[in-house]
């Protein structure tokens, strides 16, 4: 079998209220791109894949599908250890074209991708609801919201102004209580200075964890922070792949793992890093960036075949005003089923790339 064509397209899909505008102390947003890619074979079986492109500058959908048809083309698509080997493309674009090449590889084989890995150890993925930066009433709205819907965790952004961060925690505890772990994400807003006095103001709220307060690097100053708090530690920016992880583990810099498959390189490589952590005795989940269905069903197969990924994963899915995949995922109870079907599970629905195409 051999790849004969590959397409990318860049889509915009709308994000609901109350979930948008969605607020980091970066920016704020009302709509999630991606870029979809589309692989086909000459024997007829087509694969779908997605990265993340928000806020990517000089976003082109037509210079990736130019790189990645110069590269791919006339390829075996079956072989994804010779593609990890040999790719040369940017991360972001090796993950989407790997997810469809995951994707052809179960149809090819009959098997979901979570069959091809393993196994299904959960037939249903828990969520994390994600949400952005609120004040202390809305946090508080949003919580006993997220309880009625059936989700245990939330993850929340941060990193604006400390003391907007504890306000917006304690609206949450004192909406809710401990019906929900809670995890705050700054995105490396803080000096490790500052982050050992929120650390501080933090531990009476019993978090799952903070999640990369301070920048990816030097790993010493997490290793740091940690010996300073009770609270514990995850990293994410920090995790980039396989070998990341292994020098998390050795400066015992984290106590939770967050890949994404559009930052490790797809699927594959979270596999990994799921097998090291596993091996080290801690938890992974698997990171979002505001996924439509493709990347969704991927974090959804990680998540069922690794046992390292016991914990709720990251999501804004319900958050979204449409997808561009012909049968949605359906949340209930804060899970979604994973697809049983060959490959991801998934179909795109080329009316729906079509209407949300931007032409870039």
């Amino acid at each position: 079998m051999r790849v004969t064509n590959v397409d990318v397209t860049i889509v915009e899909v709308p994000q609901t209220a109350p979930l948008a505008p969605y607020r980091s102390h970066i920016r704020s947003s009302s709509t999630t791109q991606s870029a979809i890619v589309r692989v086909d074979t000459d024997e007829g079986l087509t694969g779908w894949g997605e990265h993340n492109v928000n806020f990517l500058p000089n976003l082109s959908g037509r210079r990736m599908q130019q790189q990645a048809s110069e590269w791919l083309i006339g390829r075996d698509p079956l072989n994804i250890a010779a593609f990890h080997r040999d790719c040369p493309l940017e991360t972001r674009l090796k993950s989407g074209i790997e997810l469809a090449l995951w994707d052809i590889r179960g149809k090819a084989a009959g098997l979901s991708v979570a069959e091809l890995l393993g196994g299904v150890i959960r037939p249903r993925v828990e969520l994390a609801a994600c949400m952005g930066i609120q004040t202390y009433e809305e946090s508080g709205k949003f919580a006993r919201w997220y309880v009625e819907m059936g989700f245990s965790t939330l993850k929340t952004k941060a990193g604006s102004d400390m003391t907007e961060d504890l306000e917006m925690v304690r609206g949450i505890r004192d909406a809710v209580g401990d019906r929900l772990k809670l995890r705050i994400d700054p995105n490396r807003a803080y000096s490790p200075q500052q982050a050992q006095e929120l650390c501080r103001q933090l531990e009476q709220y019993n978090l799952e964890y903070l999640e990369q307060p301070i920048p990816a690097e030097p790993l010493s100053d997490a290793t740091l922070l940690r010996r300073q708090t009770r609270v514990p530690i995850a990293l994410n920016e920090s995790v980039t792949n396989p070998a990341s992880v292994m020098a998390i583990i050795r400066e015992e810099a984290a106590e939770f793992i967050l890949p994404d498959t559009h930052i490790a390189g797809g699927i594959w490589p979270c596999v990994k890093i799921g097998h090291v952590c596993e091996a080290a005795g801690i938890p992974c989940i698997m990171h979002c960036g505001h996924d439509l269905g493709p990347k969704t069903a991927a974090m959804l197969h990680v998540a069922a075949s690794s046992p390292a990924y016991s914990l709720a994963n990251d999501s804004t899915y319900y958050g979204l005003e449409d997808d561009i995949i012909t049968n949605p995922f359906q949340i209930q109870s804060g899970t979604i089923a994973v697809p049983t079907q060959p490959g991801l599970g998934i179909e795109v629905d080329l009316k729906q790339l079509r209407r949300y195409r931007v032409d870039c």
